[in-house]
């Protein structure tokens, strides 16, 4: 895709969370949602298949003076590949959600995030595609969510807007507001979904997917299931040993 920069990593001296759009469909909404972000000191943007590509002339016209954000986005084909290796990841939702996870506002998120980057760990907040905010599978990925309490009457909001609200939360917050964070080290977003992915593996092998129409169902479910538990990358190589070694029994009973 045109744009993508994956080699240029982010500066993470600066201790911010980065905001991460999934497949953003106008480029007047991410130029509008980077000037909210530099509005409250935030400049770390990534896209995941924007609808009309990168670079976008809309974007950088909308932006005016925050192109600074724009000059250093970086573009993904997916949202596992955006969030790959962050620490904790927010997904921004409106609607009820059939998963168990979490739920905050943007200002008790904001006061975590503080906590955790001050620690040096990575945090990213997802916000979804204009006409129908993030996927199921996207909020799968997420530790948390973030529920805006707007009116339940007319509880949408613009994209931009919601980047607003969460970087503005973001700036009101001081250090000393900060919640203190577990000192635990977490495994990363790339070491949970490899092993949802092993997990798959081995459990379609054992037949455990049936019937095949609520597939698709379960493994939402499981995914949801790794991001919701405070793994350690000791905790997931213990995993995949214990799925290696049930490999290794099958083929001596073989």
């Amino acid at each position: 895709m045109s744009g993508t920069n994956h080699d240029a990593q982010p500066d993470w001296s600066g201790p911010q969370p980065v905001m991460v759009l999934v497949n953003p469909q106008m480029g007047e909404n991410i130029g509008a949602a980077a000037r909210g972000m530099l509005n409250f000191g935030l400049e770390r943007m990534r896209l995941v298949a924007p609808r009309d590509g990168w670079p976008n002339a809309a974007a950088t016209a909308t932006a005016s003076g925050a192109a600074k954000v724009l000059d250093t986005v970086s573009v993904y084909p997916t949202t596992a590949e955006a969030i790959g290796e962050f620490d904790y990841v927010f997904a921004t939702t409106a609607r009820g959600r059939d998963m168990t996870k979490p739920v905050v506002t943007p200002e008790e998120a904001m006061q975590q995030t503080r906590a955790m980057v001050r620690k040096g760990q990575k945090v990213a907040v997802l916000f979804g595609a204009e006409r129908a905010g993030l996927e199921n599978s996207d909020v799968a990925q997420a530790n948390a969510i973030i529920s805006v309490p707007v009116n339940p009457g007319f509880a949408s909001l613009n994209l931009a807007q919601c980047v607003l609200l969460t970087a503005y939360e973001w700036r009101r917050q001081s250090d000393d507001a900060a919640v203190v964070a577990d000192e635990i080290e977490a495994a990363s977003h790339v070491e949970i979904q490899k092993l949802y992915e092993h997990f798959v593996s081995r459990l379609d092998i054992a037949g455990f997917f049936f019937p095949a129409t609520k597939a698709d169902s379960m493994k939402l479910h499981l995914r949801n299931m790794f991001s919701r538990m405070p793994l350690t990358p000791q905790d997931v190589q213990i995993f995949h040993g214990i799925l290696r070694q049930f490999v290794r029994w099958k083929e001596r009973d073989d």
